[in-house]
């Protein structure tokens, strides 16, 4: 008999608005989407993508989401292996995320008469984002890239198209149950994650509310199998340096200074296109939970100046 003390709550909502499923590439693809009653003039659809991590959410966007609700269309993805979309056993590779967000973007040109889309990605995810811009610019008007992978260190990363990172042996052998899992378990512990989430932050302070939902969406049935690609590097691709440097759209890179995630020496291979642009926050990982008054006001300048037709906001 389950102890009633074992089972795990029913995961809520990261965000407002109204949750749908479309088949995505590894089983139904979970989306939440906002529509506003009067939308603004230049009411473009909005997707906001959530990182790839241990404990990975679709709250990490919240702030954006639900600000932006009330002035245009949003909608938040949860990639395959988060919240609500399938959570299979098996690797997961940028072909899985990307292909997610390419399905996703063909049910939004759908629903808006094939308008492009305006779409702001965090951390490991900036990279499937780049990905699918390369492979359908089409479908990309602008690119929002928080805290972006793919710039630390001296390395740059110009593999074979689609190569990844991969770590076979330790991959394989975080692929059993028997290891990956308890990993996983004990990764995901509450105050583990209240430490992980203080080295994004780079401070004691974080966002309580994300805390306790990355606690919670890290108990559900089959949370372990993605982040054990992410902890083995199947998700890093190989060539991404290749994919940023290939980018036609107007391109917004904002950062922080403190955590671990402040070293960015790669952005010099881009910082002289005219289609990039860049802002720097004092905060961590994160700045939208930090200075969000801030952060959105810079975010908007950006899509102003792309509205205008400058490439460029510096």
């Amino acid at each position: 008999m389950t102890n009633p003390s074992d089972e795990v709550p029913p995961l809520p909502a990261a965000v407002s608005g109204e949750r749908f499923e479309i088949e995505g590439p590894v089983g139904p693809l979970s989306c939440y989407r906002s529509h506003p009653a009067s939308p603004a003039a230049d009411a473009r659809p909005l997707l906001l993508v959530h990182s790839v991590n241990a404990a990975a959410s679709a709250y990490e966007v919240r702030p954006l989401h639900e600000h932006y609700a009330h002035r245009r269309p949003v909608y938040t993805i949860d990639l395959p292996g988060y919240g609500f979309s399938q959570r299979r056993a098996g690797e997961y590779t940028p072909r899985t995320m990307t292909d997610a967000l390419h399905a996703i973007a063909e049910r939004i040109a759908l629903e808006h008469g094939g308008e492009q889309i305006d779409a702001l990605a965090l951390s490991l995810s900036c990279e499937f984002l780049a990905r699918a811009a390369v492979e359908r610019p089409q479908r990309w008007r602008s690119l929002a890239l928080v805290s972006p992978t793919g710039f630390s260190g001296r390395r740059r990363w110009y593999g074979p198209p689609g190569s990844t990172r991969r770590f076979d042996g330790l991959y394989r052998l975080f692929s059993r149950p028997g290891i990956g899992a308890p990993v996983f378990r004990w990764l995901t512990r509450p105050g583990v994650i209240r430490y992980f989430l203080r080295r994004t932050w780079g401070a004691r302070d974080i966002d309580e509310g994300m805390w306790a939902y990355d606690v919670l969406t890290a108990r559900q049935p089959g949370a372990w199998h993605a982040p054990i690609s992410f902890l083995t590097a199947c998700l890093f691709s190989a060539d991404i340096n290749t994919l940023y440097e290939t980018l036609s759209q107007p391109v917004w890179v904002s950062h922080g200074v403190r955590g671990d995630f402040v070293d960015y020496r790669g952005i010099q291979t881009v910082q002289g296109r005219a289609n990039w642009s860049f802002t720097t926050f004092q905060t961590g990982a994160l700045p939208h939970f930090e200075v969000g008054v801030s952060f959105i006001a810079e975010y908007d300048r950006f899509l102003a100046a792309v509205s205008a037709g400058r490439t460029s906001t510096r």
